[in-house]
């Protein structure tokens, strides 16, 4: 195929990219999201045609610039020059397109970054500098798209690299950082030929990633990167082929110290790095192998397919509640590893020890101590060094110590606890001295609303059991991705299936969200339901592992999802019983009645079976925040308690920044009320329904009547409280140990007020990893 045939083929491609994502069809169309997979095959196929679909996306995004006059690139006003169809439109709003266009670049950057021309990445890294004067999120990933273009075009493989090490957990001192993909997926809820459809697909792509082969890649992704046209290809790749695995270690090894002693120089030395490369090189097959240059190997090895291997994913089928947590501890300390950590070693795997605190803060003379003593963390207790500065306080002052929980580093970026929103290495920076987080745990979960509320429950015990031992959040950098799955249709069912509210909340905050993970319920109902491929010479792309792929190496910006907490009393004498809820919380009137009703006299006139006489008070939801309840006698058939906005995005608004969730509306809970209205007329009295909606903060409901209530938990029939008599739901804290509590108790004089106030301005947020966050 000639060049001119090659860059209009990626440019109808890309166009038609861009036309998806500017026409609003439903996500469950099959058709859709094929156009971005499609268009990344097409490189990794051909690597030698990156730099021509680099050159497109990068006239895309400049169009804008030019097309508006250089002057405010998003101003609002009209354009009135000629162009592509995409930005001609006067009332479009060109800027959701943006990001789209912006990590499609990066990751063929990150995949193919050999035989692309330098001035292509300072193009790029120019175009991301000056969106960092547009507002999150386009700044946000501006930065993190710069940051990572200078590192590439400073050292060439860079970002190939490190994502291979990371990502297949390889042991390198010089860059420590692992990463592992957790899939979790309930039984319950996806059909056994969806899971193994999954399992399937993962682990034919898995079997062709043994460490030996991604050490290859490394090395063999590496020269070419910096070598160009005098790496001998085809020779290197016979030679790394034919080597022992002690000799890839080696050459493996040397070529990470190369490129991260260069990375860590404020002013790193192209010229030296190509050298020291050039020695390898020259090491690995010898001065007269590199001699050999005949024009046919050069046609022939010219950039060859050095694929980037999808990353490390464990299939787990969620049927313990704790499961979450053990898996977590596991990836810190492998079942290989020996020790650790003398606090990973106080971990009880089926279920922590009472009593064993692993973070204990001394309320009476100011001194905390943080861990348990290792023996490569501080002196021997016995030593007269250790007895004197347990002792001796010379000159010192009693410093209260901030609580975790209560005052995090400027370097964690996210809520405090489990989550950082930059797309950096997540061992960047230390919350405890010495101990650095060079693990990062993606948790991948499929399913719906039903599997959301489950993973609310098992987040919320997480951020409980860190709030007392303090054990993984120093060292583990938590992300969360969602891609809904749908439950098996009746076929004889006329309604068409439909996404959950979460999915539909995200696709219309994040248009490429809804454009490439929404698009995957179709594709994986299919792939259940075709038969398995025996057949393993032949190459299939796997389409679901790809996008899952895609998702969880660009997905860094989370949109965060304010958890609740619900008090339910089945006897007010009675502790209640607490859940969590994010969805949904839907109260039905049961048709049988409290045994005490039976002894009590009724009331003369009360309707029989016509739902029930409830007390409702609530904390009305005002812009100015003030505090205003509000308590009102009704009678109802059930009400509903929604979480997420059903119409729009603008109660999120400001949820990508957890600083200000707690200042936003985020926090709402919308109320539908289904009550009885009667009326009288000269048939006799009637009743009729009426659905009246309210916002609130907060709420309590209690049956008058003695009439009993069941509730349903984001939409899950297995998290149904009945006889119910009375509930109290509202935001949940962020939970906080007791000495925490007393330590945040002494900043006041009026101790409990204080921590109430901190409870109230601390909620507890959950995120989920999209493409962009919340797109103004």
């Amino acid at each position: 195929m000639e060049s001119s045939d090659v860059e209009l083929d990626f440019q109808r491609s890309v166009q038609a990219v861009l036309r998806e994502l500017n026409t609003p069809t439903p996500a469950l169309q099959s058709n859709r999201g094929m156009w971005r997979w499609s268009l990344h095959k097409k490189v990794e196929r051909d690597p030698g045609k990156s730099s021509v679909l680099v050159r497109i996306l990068l006239r895309e995004l400049e169009k804008p610039n030019l097309q508006l006059g250089g002057g405010d690139p998003w101003s609002t006003q009209p354009s009135m020059t000629q162009g592509s169809p995409i930005f001609q439109a006067e009332s479009e709003d060109v800027r959701h397109v943006l990001i789209p266009l912006l990590l499609t670049l990066m990751y063929v950057l990150t995949k193919q970054a050999t035989g692309i021309p330098e001035d292509l990445y300072h193009r790029a890294y120019t175009f991301c500098t000056r969106l960092l004067t547009l507002p999150a999120p386009y700044s946000t990933v501006a930065l993190d798209c710069a940051i990572r273009l200078k590192t590439e075009a400073a050292i060439p493989g860079t970002l190939f690299q490190r994502t291979v090490i990371a990502e297949q957990n390889l042991i390198s001192e010089l860059y420590p950082y692992q990463e592992r993909v957790f899939l979790f997926v309930d039984p319950e809820l996806v059909s056994a030929s969806v899971c193994s459809a999954l399992l399937l697909e993962i682990e034919a792509a898995q079997e062709q990633q043994t460490p030996e082969a991604c050490m290859r890649h490394v090395v063999s992704h590496a020269l070419q990167a910096a070598l160009g046209d005098a790496c001998h290809t085809g020779a290197l790749n016979r030679k790394l082929q034919a080597s022992s695995r002690r000799v890839l270690e080696y050459y493996f090894h040397a070529i990470v110290a190369a490129i991260e002693q260069v990375a860590s120089e404020d002013s790193p030395s192209r010229l030296g790095h190509l050298e020291r490369l050039e020695e390898i090189y020259c090491s690995l097959l010898g001065p007269a192998a590199t001699r050999k240059h005949c024009v046919g190997d050069l046609l022939q090895d010219r950039l060859p397919n050095t694929p980037l291997p999808s990353p490390y994913i464990t299939f787990h089928l969620w049927t313990d509640q704790e499961q979450l947590w053990k898996e977590l501890v596991l990836f810190l300390r492998p079942r290989s590893q020996l020790r650790l950590s003398a606090d990973l070693e106080a971990l009880d795997l089926q279920g922590l020890r009472p009593g064993r605190d692993l973070a204990r803060v001394s309320t009476d003379s100011g001194i905390e101590r943080d861990l348990p003593l290792g023996s490569d963390e501080l002196p021997d207790s016995s030593s007269s060094e250790m007895e004197r500065a347990a002792l001796q306080r010379k000159g010192g002052i009693k410093k209260r110590v901030w609580p975790p929980d209560f005052s995090m580093p400027g370097s964690w970026d996210g809520p405090p606890g489990l989550h950082r929103r930059t797309g950096r290495p997540s061992g960047d920076g230390a919350l405890l001295p010495g101990v650095s987080r060079v693990h990062t745990a993606r948790v991948l979960i499929l399913g719906d609303d039903r599997m959301l509320g489950r993973l609310a429950q098992a987040y919320y015990r997480l951020r409980k059991r860190e709030a007392k031992k303090f054990c993984l959040t120093p060292r583990l950098s938590l992300q969360l991705y969602y891609i809904p799955v749908l439950a098996p249709q009746n076929p004889e069912a006329s309604r068409k299936p439909e996404l959950g509210e979460l999915a539909s909340f995200l696709g219309r905050a994040d248009p490429w969200y809804e454009s490439t993970v929404n698009t995957l319920c179709p594709a994986i109902l299919k792939l259940a339901e075709m038969p398995p491929c025996l057949d393993t010479s032949r190459t299939v792309d796997p389409f679901i592992l790809d996008v899952i792929t895609y998702y969880v190496r660009m997905g860094t910006q989370p949109i965060y999802f304010q958890l609740y907490k619900v008090k339910i009393f089945t006897n007010l004498s009675h502790d209640p019983t607490e859940d969590i809820f994010l969805t949904e919380l839907k109260v039905k009137i049961q048709d049988s009645k409290s045994p005490k009703e039976g002894s009590s006299p009724r009331r003369k006139g009360t309707a029989e079976g016509t739902g029930a006489e409830l007390s409702v008070c609530y904390q009305k939801a005002l812009l100015s925040h003030r505090p205003r309840e509000v308590t009102v006698s009704l009678r109802a058939t059930g009400l509903v308690l929604k979480a997420i906005p059903a119409g729009d995005t603008e109660g999120f608004s400001h949820c990508t920044s957890p600083n200000a969730a707690s200042a936003t509306n985020c926090t709402c809970l919308h109320v539908s009320v289904t009550e009885v209205v009667k009326s009288s007329n000269l048939a006799g009295r009637s009743f009729t329904t009426a659905t009246n909606t309210f916002r609130t903060s907060s709420i309590q409901v209690q049956s008058q009547d003695q009439r009993l209530l069941t509730l349903w938990l984001d939409k899950d029939s297995r998290r149904t409280f009945r006889d119910v008599v009375r509930f109290e739901a509202g935001p949940c804290p962020e939970p906080c140990s007791r000495a925490q509590k007393s330590k945040m108790a002494g900043f006041h004089p009026h101790g409990q007020e204080t921590e109430k106030n901190t409870a109230k301005s601390s909620p507890l947020l959950m995120p989920i990893n999209t493409f962009s966050g919340v797109i103004q």
